[in-house]
């Protein structure tokens, strides 16, 4: 186990040793307070860019289930057909892992996807530093390597356009019927348990590129993934989304965290970045206009500023912690987005009904 630097932009510097693949990295450090699921938030196209840092300090104890793809072109347990994140950063890697769907260690995995992997790192101390100056960049250095030493942006890189599909792809329902209806699902870096929920409901799914026209197809509903990065980058995504919501044929539509940030941007909103972000698994919400809360999963740095949206808009859930968005709602049409990740994987599923409130809103 090789000896290893995270440098933190503002110089501050955490040893500890390699567990993954031994290559040099740098992106955006980061924080996930969730106590279990690695595998998912690694395959989370979201983290594309990042060094996610966990804070629950025993990971790999129960390794990583096998890499399988279902016939509908899902993975099984996994988010994505790949790693997305740049690096893992923990404090007590477990090597010896038992679980009855393991097939592989965490640090075997890494390897075999050359992600890096930190451990000794004491997460605590690092989460305070992060919490106190904001995210930054960092880069994972190898002692014995000095001058080999990487570069990164994300400020202003459209991951968007690195992590999502290329070419339209079409998802049958998982219960076959004769005139199933049609969702357009415009990929941005959408997590498979998304497209699951969807097709698990009785819709076909048509998933398009992020910049696709996809105003020139025949469907029923729209729908707008989760992503990583800056939704500023997704211009062409807003502007067919302004193009939808002015089609005097209303139909429905629902985004998922990116997806809520493009649709207020479609909704004259504007968006700024959060301190440190939310990434967890136990972010509460309150429904506006009620006394509902719920226990949401969460990834995304970027929020938006409510004050900006236009007449007919209105915030649908807000964050218990800091008030800031988590969602919004059309006052007349069936348009509304949540910030949050109601399809879960991994973390609490309170929030799947919004699946069903989306489905039967479908004419």
């Amino acid at each position: 186990m090789r000896k290893v630097t995270l440098l933190l932009s503002d110089g501050t510097r955490f040893h500890g040793t390699s567990f993954g693949y031994e290559s040099p990295i740098a992106g955006e450090v980061v924080f996930n307070t969730a106590m279990t699921g690695y595998p998912e938030s690694l395959t989370d196209p979201s983290y594309a860019g990042q060094l996610m840092a966990l804070t629950y300090p025993l990971v790999g104890n129960y390794g990583v289930p096998t890499f399988t793809m279902e016939d509908n072109g899902l993975a099984t347990f996994m988010e994505s057909d790949k790693i997305y994140a740049r690096a893992i950063i923990v404090s007590d890697y477990s090597e010896n892992y038992s679980h009855w769907n393991a097939k592989e260690s965490l640090s075997e995995w890494l390897k075999r996807e050359k992600v890096p992997g930190i451990t000794g790192i004491d997460t605590r101390q690092l989460t305070k530093v992060l919490r106190e100056h904001g995210v930054m960049m960092g880069k994972i250095l190898f002692d014995d390597e000095p001058n080999n030493i990487p570069e990164a942006k994300y400020e202003g890189v459209n991951f968007v356009a690195e992590v999502s599909c290329k070419e339209v792809i079409r998802y049958s329902p998982t219960h076959g019927q004769a005139a199933p209806k049609k969702v357009v699902l415009v990929d941005c870096g959408v997590k498979h348990n998304i497209i699951r929920c969807l097709i698990n409901r009785g819709v076909e799914v048509i998933r398009v590129p992020w910049d696709y026209d996809f105003n020139t197809l025949e469907f029923d509903g729209l729908f707008l993934a989760n992503g990583p990065g800056d939704p500023d980058t997704c211009v062409k995504t807003v502007e067919h989304i302004r193009t939808f919501l002015a089609n005097p044929k209303v139909r429905p539509c629902m985004g998922i965290c990116m997806g809520n940030q493009l649709l207020s941007k479609a909704a004259g909103a504007t968006i700024y970045k959060l301190k440190y972000g939310h990434r967890s698994h136990n972010q509460p919400v309150r429904m506006m206009g009620t006394n509902r809360c719920f226990i949401t999963s969460q990834n995304h740095g970027y929020a938006v500023n409510t004050d900006t949206l236009a007449e007919g808009w209105e915030p649908y859930f807000v964050n218990m912690n800091d008030g800031s968005n988590e969602g919004i709602r059309h006052k007349t049409h069936p348009w509304f987005s949540a910030q949050f990740h109601p399809e879960a994987c991994s973390g609490p599923v309170d929030t799947e009904f919004l699946f069903d409130d989306f489905v039967n809103l479908l004419k």
